[in-house]
Order: structure tokens, then C-alpha cells, then sequence
């Protein structure tokens, strides 16, 4: 059995006890989340696909932990004039740990 899920702008499929990163959740460490916004849900059997959303489906993941990922550089420079700029960011992350998929 597995879902597609939306958040954050992005899709994924997820499966009972998988682990994924999403987008900062801004929810405590070791909380549920549930998921309203469930796209397709697949049970082996039939294939539901909402219209954008399939109603009453809902993915309840509990937070693993809220981190920030690897450093990402940004460098500018305009060439024969001398400018050369260079920031970095850490992008913040909820990882999950998909629990419960109810149709």
C-alpha cells in the first residue's frame, strides 16, 4: 500500500515506515503529523485518485527529528569588473517516519 502525498509544494510517495524529508514543519520531535492532502492512494487492490485531493485519506507520520541540511553555496561574480560575492545557507528539514495510510 502506498500514497502520494503534497507538502511543501512538492509530492511524495510514501509506503508504511518509510523515512523522508520534507520541508521545516515547525511541529516538536517525536509528535504526529497528519497528512490531509493525499493526491493517490494505491492498496494493492484499487487505485483511488483524488480530484485534486481523494477525500478522507489521510497519511499519519510521527517526527523523527528537525535538522538543517548540507551547506549550499551561492557565488556571483560579473566577469572583467572584479564583483565576486559568495553566501551559503543550511536549508532547515522535518525528517518522518511514515506511520499509518487510512483511506
Amino acid at each position: 500500500m502506498y500514497a502520494i502525498i503534497e507538502t511543501g509544494g512538492k509530492q511524495y510517495k510514501v509506503a508504511e515506515g518509510d523515512v523522508i524529508s520534507v520541508e521545516k514543519l515547525g511541529v516538536e520531535t517525536g509528535s504526529e503529523y497528519v497528512f490531509d492532502k493525499v493526491l493517490v492512494v494505491n492498496n494493492n487492490e484499487d487505485i483511488k485518485i483524488g480530484s485534486p485531493y481523494v477525500e478522507g485519506a489521510k497519511v499519519t507520520a510521527s517526527v523523527v527529528c528537525e535538522r538543517k541540511g548540507k551547506k549550499v553555496i551561492v557565488y556571483k561574480y560579473k566577469p572583467k569588473k572584479g564583483f565576486h560575492k559568495k553566501n551559503g545557507h543550511r536549508q532547515p528539514f522535518t525528517k518522518l517516519q511514515i506511520g499509518k495510510i487510512t483511506v
